[in-house]
């Protein structure tokens, strides 16, 4: 049984175009993958904070010296790690604000990426033999070909995050040109249908099991 991991960010539920797109991917993958376990991390709802001194002191200080405060101080971070390390494939589904990724997120992947648990002390990563699915939905269009391609920084940023501690087999769905929805220039439905080949054949994805 395959463990998916799906990372939600955006504050705005039925109005978001990239949660239209979790919903059309999960859809696809419960059909493609029946019975697998999905979990779902909202970082809206999930109390995540950002990095800040205490925690800092907590995580570069030996588990074994921990006190109780430290060890709470990580909880959350530990939740997250561990989530991310029982799953398969992961799904990250986030807007692009100013073409970069939400707070929320930036703040995710503080969380995760921890020496001795995601990223060797060599550098090197540690979480292996996974795939992830980002669905980004943005308001310009930044695909190859586009005048503004170069500012793409989100697709930039999160592919070099997941290289980072492993994960290098990365598929992008790109939602460019999402405010014509905003501006009621398109529907919903009509959007979220141009992009269903590309999410459906990330959902129906094979996972690849390393030993």
């Amino acid at each position: 049984m395959t463990q998916l991991l799906v990372v939600e960010t955006s504050p705005r539920e039925g109005q978001s175009v990239s949660r239209q797109m979790t919903q059309r991917f999960l859809a696809t993958w419960r059909t493609a993958h029946p019975g697998d376990h999905i979990v779902h991390r909202d970082l809206v709802d999930s109390g995540l904070s950002f990095v800040t001194a205490p925690w800092l002191q907590a995580y570069f200080t030996p588990p074994a010296d921990q006190s109780q405060a430290m060890k709470e101080e990580l909880r959350l971070s530990d939740e997250l790690v561990a989530e991310l390390l029982a799953a398969e494939h992961l799904v990250i589904s986030t807007p692009v604000y100013n073409y970069n990724v939400p707070a929320s997120l930036k703040a995710w992947v503080d969380h995760i990426v921890r020496k001795g648990a995601t990223l060797g002390f060599d550098g090197r990563g540690l979480v292996k033999g996974k795939k992830a699915t980002l669905l980004l939905a943005s308001g310009g269009v930044y695909t190859e070909g586009s005048p503004i391609q170069d500012r793409d920084i989100a697709t930039q940023y999160l592919r070099l995050i997941l290289g980072v501690i492993g994960i290098e087999d990365v598929t992008v769905v790109a939602g460019g040109g999402a405010k014509a929805v905003d501006l009621h220039e398109q529907t919903m439905d009509g959007f979220i249908a141009a992009l269903e080949p590309q999410i459906d054949r990330a959902a129906r994805v094979e996972i690849t099991r390393q030993s």
